[in-house]
């Protein structure tokens, strides 16, 4: 669960600097990178990333955050 739990910490981290990204400057880093909103591939990373932010939700609601975690074990 720990591997899932920073994977999608990292790609919720993504999300949001793409986020900044299109805020600041109105850039869509994604996008860009892979051939605009409506391509195939960046529907599907901004998918993995909306999953990746559902299951954050979890982490909110859970006893023991990974840091605890690590310092117990």
């Amino acid at each position: 669960m720990q591997f899932l739990d920073r994977l999608a910490l990292i790609l919720v981290v993504i999300g949001a600097l793409n986020w900044g990204s299109i805020g600041i400057f109105g850039f869509d880093v994604v996008a860009w990178i892979f051939g605009g909103q409506l391509a195939a591939i960046s529907r599907i990373i901004y998918t993995i990333v909306g999953l990746a932010g559902i299951w954050c939700i979890s982490l909110l609601f859970r006893e023991h955050s990974l840091v605890e975690d690590r310092i117990d074990h």
